[in-house]
């Protein structure tokens, strides 16, 4: 049995320079991680493919089920080359054009071809994560804009820009892109994440894309721009989880609405049962500082309070100084949270008009009636994983276990909420089954004599249907 810390939200570490190893890798597995991100705006595959292979190693000698997210770089937009780093001054002006060159105070170059189709007069053009603020006056030519410098800044090279007033007509998924996912899904990655989404057309089409390769990797949806922010229902419908990705969307809309933003976004994915991971900004100041500040303690607790399923780390873990130590104090403040009842028992009650009415019921049920009896685990067996992420929805202070025959849904499974998931075949009676996987809970300490434990299951269990059984096993 796996002997790694715990928590019920999860911990996504972004992989890198400073945790590749498979020593660092098994170190912070060890201590709380849940899922590694692979960020594919950076290395090579070879690169990648030694990190996969060493989390599935451990996996295997370790008895965990860590996931592996493939984040997807998507239409990052950049400009070029600067003369060394020069400083826009306030109420200077400046030519931007797509014409690729060296960079300079009074000549501009963007990566973006459709800079003068998309743009229009008024509307602002961000760089340097927002640091720096032009406006836009006037078309000069096919290629060049001019633009009044609204705030001013450095400017060093290949640094990212946005254009948050615009309609883009630029692709969600790149040349680039498609290369990555296709090696990630011979991979057979647990996850993949989409940067950049607009519409739920941008997750329809990835999701077409990876049906066609026969796989069932599941997609997130980054919400990083206005249009996935005001598409956030839809977007939500079509994703299996979403990322609230604070770095782009805090440069892309006013910094002060991000944190309802977060908010409403959490709530609306519990209502869903979709995942919902909080990135970014988290513990900043570890990557170089020992220690993070207490704003950002706060911001671990408040987005573990908010029922957030997972938290995630980018540079804290890929290049910063204490990889490890992050990850000990993120887990050890999500355990403090998880200690206050007011972490429990979210989520939205069942409508009749869900096409799942009933077997969320259940769910729903099964949730309400542990913490009636103070029980210590629901157990439930899933096929597809619905039982899992349903229950977990609701947010149960009781331990959710997950047995199923399918190996692949387990790692799928440890990105979700509070879920540990077991490999589990012998299905013969509801039962003989139900007494089953209590005797093995049993065994590795997970319960004991005298505790209730919640049973979900589909009768007759052979047949592997949607969850409509409910029973309350008394260990003994």
């Amino acid at each position: 049995m796996y002997q790694g810390k715990f928590n019920k939200t999860k911990i996504v570490a972004t992989i890198g320079p400073a945790t590749s190893s498979e020593e660092m890798l098994e170190k912070i597995i060890l201590a709380g991680v849940d899922v590694c991100r692979l960020n594919f705006s950076h290395g090579a595959y070879e690169l990648h493919q030694e990190v996969i292979d060493r989390v599935r190693n451990i996996n295997n000698r370790l008895g965990c089920n860590v996931a592996l997210l493939q984040d997807l770089q998507g239409p990052k937009l950049r400009i070029g080359k600067v003369e060394g780093e020069f400083h826009l001054v306030e109420g200077d002006h400046i030519l931007v054009t797509t014409e690729e060159q060296i960079s300079t105070k009074d000549l501009l170059f963007v990566s973006y071809k459709r800079l003068i189709q998309d743009c229009k007069p008024g509307e602002r053009i961000l760089l340097n994560d927002g640091k720096v603020s032009l406006e836009f006056t006037e078309k000069i030519n096919e290629t060049t804009l001019k633009a009044r410098v609204v705030a001013g800044g450095p400017l060093s090279s290949n640094k990212g820009f946005n254009l948050p007033d615009s309609s883009l007509t630029v692709p969600s998924l790149t040349k680039k892109d498609l290369a990555d996912l296709e090696y990630g899904l011979s991979q057979e990655v647990d996850w993949v994440a989409l940067s950049f989404v607009r519409t739920a057309d941008d997750i329809v089409e990835l999701k077409r894309l990876i049906a066609e390769k026969g796989t069932h990797t599941k997609v997130i949806a980054k919400i990083e721009k206005p249009e996935a922010v005001k598409n956030i229902d839809e977007i939500i419908k079509v994703s299996d989880g979403i990322m609230v990705a604070r770095g782009d969307l805090g440069v892309e809309v006013p910094m002060q609405r991000v944190p309802l933003i977060q908010k409403t976004i959490v709530e609306k994915c519990l209502a869903a049962a979709k995942p919902c991971i909080i990135a970014t900004q988290m513990m900043e100041t570890m990557i170089l500082d020992s220690m993070p500040t207490r704003a950002e303690i706060n911001d671990v607790a408040n987005a573990v309070l908010d029922g957030a399923d997972a938290l995630m780390l980018s540079a804290e873990t890929s290049v910063g100084k204490h990889p490890l130590r992050v990850i000990e104090i993120m887990s050890s403040i999500i355990t403090d949270i998880e200690n206050d009842r007011r972490t429990y028992y979210k989520g939205v009650k069942p409508t009749a008009d869900s096409p799942s009415f009933a077997s969320d019921e259940i769910c729903f049920t099964a949730v309400r009636m542990s913490d009636h009896l103070n029980a210590k685990a629901i157990v439930a067996m899933t096929k597809s994983g619905f039982t899992g992420f349903r229950v977990a929805s609701y947010r149960p202070q009781a331990d959710v276990f997950i047995f199923t025959d399918n190996k692949k849904l387990l790692a799928t499974l440890n990105l979700v909420w509070g879920v540990r998931g077991f490999y589990y075949d012998r299905f013969v009676s509801t039962d003989d089954t139900f007494q089953d996987v209590v005797d093995m809970l049993k065994a590795d300490g997970m319960v004991k004599e005298g505790e209730y434990v919640i049973n979900c299951a589909s009768m007759p269990i052979h047949k592997k249907q949607r969850t409509n059984t409910i029973k309350v096993t008394l260990v003994d």
